[in-house]
């Protein structure tokens, strides 16, 4: 017949269980406490020690406590005569190594349930591959297709990589993961700023660090610090856009990111008239060129040749001197013929469209209007879609210069001005606001 635990019913409602909470801290059956306080069972010696813990006891006295009477109720039988006595029978000794085993096996048992949790993982390698995969197609296509064909699918992508980080995978499975959520959250960043959206594009430029810190990427964190400079940029804040990219610096180990950086560097300076810093940045990126060995990533996340010269038309024609505005033309005619001579896929309508606009910037500090008309002609035509927020401003910045008071009068130049405003009026990726009348 079982006997009833007593003290255990009572050590139990001690500490404030009823059968169901303990059994709820167990993970077992109500019907589980029940058997093990009526006598009809006993725990197994691996849930012995989460008893204990739950009872707030050691294992000794939950040994103690599962023990009962041969008889329920009955205490063991006491001697009333010395001469009735029994030989007393020495007390028994606690079996030290019977409760090292039994807490041993607990441990172990322990140690089995964290592995299972340790083990789970809700991505494999073959998930790492595909979105590695996808992001380097996305990365590919934005060079050379509209904003507005890929917004969806950059958006898709990185939404479910932050569902997937929000679950359970092995270290370096989550770091490769950070890193995705980083390499789209800067797909996302050029969205917003190929769109004119800076507050929008500064929010993902942050979550982009977060998740290049997060995956201790050093490439990530300095092509990050280059997009970020962008943003500065073009918000005009020309000495936080030259800070951010040599923040950058230190961080560019491979690929072509330092001379992105370099290069962002000095179109900078040359915005803040600093000739000097942007003379030297422009060297020092022709020259971390000639040492690029390792292959970044394709589209947006590298830094081709054909882009570096644009960049350097940029800062050699902000630098304003007739020498300098003779090597943007050299620069900007380079890239142009990089670019037209590169596969269609790699062909940046962005960077063309930049490059001409600064040719028919130098060709008006030449005074060459019949140039003016020919390069700007060639970036009016293009289809409304590819002109980003960049463009726009700097086709604004060139309508202003020719209502400066040296051209006033001249038909060539009214009709310029009335093309560049015709064209901005048209709907576009992005309209430039009100340009001047």
């Amino acid at each position: 017949m079982a006997s009833r635990r007593s003290r255990l019913i009572q050590r139990r409602e001690a500490v404030g269980h009823t059968q169901e909470s303990l059994a709820e801290a167990l993970d077992v059956d109500r019907t589980t406490v029940g058997r093990w306080e009526s006598g009809r069972g006993a725990p197994q010696p691996w849930m012995r020690l989460k008893l204990a813990r739950a009872l707030g006891i050691s294992a000794d006295q939950l040994a103690a406590l599962l023990a009962v009477p041969s008889v329920a109720g009955e205490a063991a039988p006491q001697s009333s005569s010395v001469d009735d006595a029994s030989p007393p029978v020495p007390a028994r000794r606690p079996d030290y190594d019977s409760d090292l085993v039994v807490a041993v096996a607990a441990d172990s048992a322990e140690s089995a349930l964290f592995l299972r949790f340790a083990s789970a993982s809700n991505v494999d390698d073959t998930l790492l591959e595909q979105i590695d995969a996808d992001i380097a197609r996305l990365a590919g296509d934005y060079v050379s297709k509209p904003v507005p064909e890929l917004f969806h699918d950059i958006g898709t992508l990185r939404r479910g990589v932050f569902d997937l980080l929000q679950g359970r995978q092995h270290p370096y499975q989550a770091s490769h993961l950070y890193l995705q959520a980083g390499r789209l959250c800067g797909l996302a960043t050029h969205v917003a700023l190929d769109l004119g959206q800076y507050t929008a594009a500064a929010t993902h430029s942050r979550t982009a660090w977060r998740c290049a810190e997060s995956a201790d990427h050093n490439g990530l964190r300095a092509w990050i610090r280059s997009v970020q400079s962008l943003i500065a940029y073009w918000q005009q804040d020309h000495r936080q856009a030259a800070e951010l990219a040599r923040a950058g610096l230190p961080y560019a180990d491979s690929g072509t990111i330092a001379a992105r950086l370099l290069s962002l560097e000095a179109r900078a300076t040359a915005g803040l008239g600093d000739s000097v810093s942007a003379l030297r940045a422009v060297a020092a990126a022709e020259s971390a060129r000639s040492t690029v060995a390792a292959v970044d990533l394709p589209g947006v996340f590298t830094f081709p040749e054909a882009k570096q010269w644009t960049y350097a038309g940029t800062a050699l024609l902000a630098l304003g001197s007739r020498s300098h505005v003779n090597r943007a033309i050299e620069a900007s005619s380079r890239a142009i013929a990089l670019y037209e001579s590169a596969p269609q896929q790699e062909q940046s309508s962005g960077d063309l469209l930049a490059a001409r606009l600064d040719l028919a910037n130098a060709h008006l500090a030449h005074g060459d209007l019949d140039g003016v008309r020919e390069k700007l002609s060639m970036v009016l035509d293009a289809a409304p879609d590819r002109r980003t927020a960049s463009i726009s401003s700097r086709l604004r910045a060139l309508s202003t210069r020719l209502a400066e008071p040296g051209y006033a009068g001249s038909p060539l130049v009214l009709s310029l001005r009335e093309n560049v405003r015709e064209a901005c009026s048209r709907p576009a990726l992005t309209n430039p606001p009100e340009l001047p009348q």
